[in-house]
């Protein structure tokens, strides 16, 4: 009797493999001023792309954070229990020096090195990237409290992995995050109700209730509250200097679309010890410096999501037959795939372009390309991620394949750190506002004048428009910055088909409105090529 099951035309594990081994971050890595941190990051790459930290990422996701508010006598403790994957994943990243680290490197490219470490791990698994990224956002914004800055920073900055609750100054390194919007304000933080009081021993009291709080087993967290002054930023650590739990009572843990392996809280003050950071009333302005890092993350993390989904669409079509020909080899797939790996370079270089300004404090620069990276980027992550998970078909559609888990996932960094319109309007109040940033703008994209008559053509139109744009023209306006600047740093830095193929889909007007519209004469199989994982 014959058997009546059999596997074949199946698709192997991607497994065994080094995530950065990617030419376009590679490139970004040594242009940016980091090739010393190459070694390091292919020993993360191949770590990334075996088999057991796939695993972690999925138990990480499957079995998810679980509030305790009170121990078995009654006291509230307030704590959020982890599977075992996710104190793995976690271990990884501190270790690699992807959380505060590259604040005591001081070797140039350090800031490059840990976005390029950033790109790469959380490929493996996005939730755990959220207090990562607070850690290493906290620590310029701290630095307007020296003193709590000289106590905590070294600790912020550590390499080891130190979780629990107790005493921050006893443990070997810390995990910070930060509590802005309450549920009456969202994104409008200056609606805040969250009071806080000054008390004789130069500590303030805090009052009040924060809507989305993540990753609250953090040791401190930098807080918003109203002062007799106006909206002031405040350190809330977990524990206390004496050893006392602080008051941080959470209220629940969100039930999320996606993100599940991290935990995002409600918490409540009530007589809640915190410390002034910078100066009284001017809260927004000391805790924007630590959003303006994180948003650098939302960038980078939605690039890597993206490349994550693209090297699992393409390892599929490579190995999976149809109508008697690799899927990868017929044009109407390659173009879908040509399509996704053009977005995807275009996404990793403008991350490690703004990794660059970072490292090197071209703040005029940052404070428009940011804003500008974080709407576009973190908007093309779900298309490109869905897109991507269409190319395996019903098999991208089963949580074995990892990529519903990166869809769920991928609309989070275009929420996170202020929507889609909190960020197209930052773009227009920085224009009109701080003229320098345009102009370091527009001195980055003409650095490409010349190389290609399209984008020419479009640097043109767009400089006819700017300053012209009312709000509702406002994310219209934003995508064309976007699509100039990448295409400048493509028609700089890529492959002549890479650079070629982006301005004649986004800026050459012959491209459709789903990928895989690619004009003909493109080099697609060049593209597929160069984008394959190794």
């Amino acid at each position: 009797m014959t058997g009546t099951h059999e596997v074949f035309n199946q698709p192997p594990p991607l497994v065994d493999y080094d995530v950065a081994a990617d030419a376009a971050l590679l490139a970004g890595v040594a242009r940016e001023g980091a090739p010393w941190a190459v070694g390091d990051l292919h020993r993360l790459g191949k770590l990334a792309g075996t088999a057991e930290p796939q695993r972690w990422a999925d138990e990480a996701n499957r079995y998810e954070p679980r509030l305790v508010t009170h121990d078995r006598y009654g006291h509230r403790v307030d704590e959020v229990e982890f599977h075992p994957a996710w104190h793995q994943l976690m271990g990884v990243a501190v270790g690699a020096g992807l959380a505060g680290a590259a604040w005591a490197d001081d070797r140039a490219g350090a800031h490059v090195a840990r976005a390029a470490g950033l790109y790469v791990w959380s490929q493996v698994e996005a939730g755990h990237s959220c207090p990562i990224t607070m850690t290493y956002a906290v620590v310029p914004a701290l630095r307007n409290a020296p003193e709590l800055s000289a106590v905590y920073e070294p600790l912020l900055a550590s390499r080891e992995y130190d979780p629990g609750l107790r005493t921050p100054a006893a443990k070997r390194g810390l995990l910070a995050g930060m509590g802005m919007t309450e549920k009456q304000g969202g994104s409008d933080v200056r609606a805040n109700t969250t009071t806080a009081a000054p008390q004789p021993d130069g500590t303030w009291r805090l009052r009040g209730h924060k809507w989305f709080t993540s990753a609250p087993m953090c040791d401190l967290f930098l807080v918003l509250a109203q002062t007799g002054k106006g909206l002031s930023c405040f350190l809330v650590p977990r524990v206390l200097p004496n050893g006392e739990r602080n008051t941080f009572r959470i209220q629940r843990l969100k039930d999320k679309l996606g993100n599940r392996s991290n935990a995002s809280s409600e918490p409540e003050f009530d007589d809640t010890v915190a410390w002034l950071v910078g100066d009284e009333g001017r809260g927004v302005r000391t805790i924007i410096e630590m959003v303006a890092m994180t948003r650098l993350d939302c960038v980078t993390g939605s690039a890597s999501g993206m490349r994550a989904a693209l090297s699992q669409a393409i390892h599929h079509t490579r190995h999976r037959s149809a109508f008697g020909k690799v899927l990868a080899e017929q044009p109407a797939m390659t173009n879908v795939l040509a399509d996704l790996a053009v977005e995807s370079e275009a996404a990793a270089t403008l991350a490690m372009r703004l990794a660059g300004a970072a490292d090197r404090g071209e703040r005029a620069f940052q404070r428009l390309a940011v804003a500008i990276g974080k709407y576009w980027v973190c908007k093309r992550q779900p298309a490109v991620v869905g897109e991507a998970l269409e190319c395996l078909g019903g098999n991208g559609y089963v949580e074995e394949s990892g990529l519903p888990r990166l869809f769920r996932d991928s609309p989070l960094n275009s929420i996170w750190e202020g929507s889609g319109n909190v960020q197209v309007l930052d773009v227009l109040r920085t224009m009109h506002k701080d003229p320098d940033s345009l102009t370091a703008y527009l001195q980055e994209v003409e650095l490409a004048a010349g190389g290609d008559h399209r984008l020419d053509a479009a640097t043109a139109a767009l400089k006819a428009r700017l300053g012209k744009t009312d709000e509702g023209q406002a994310r219209r306006e934003t995508e064309r910055m976007a699509l100039v600047l990448q295409a400048s740093l493509l028609v700089r830095h890529a492959p002549s088909e890479v650079a070629d193929a982006f301005c004649a889909s986004r800026l050459g007007g012959d491209w459709g409105h789903a990928f895989g519209t690619l004009p003909s004469g493109v080099a697609a199989k060049a593209i597929v090529e160069r984008a394959a994982p190794a």
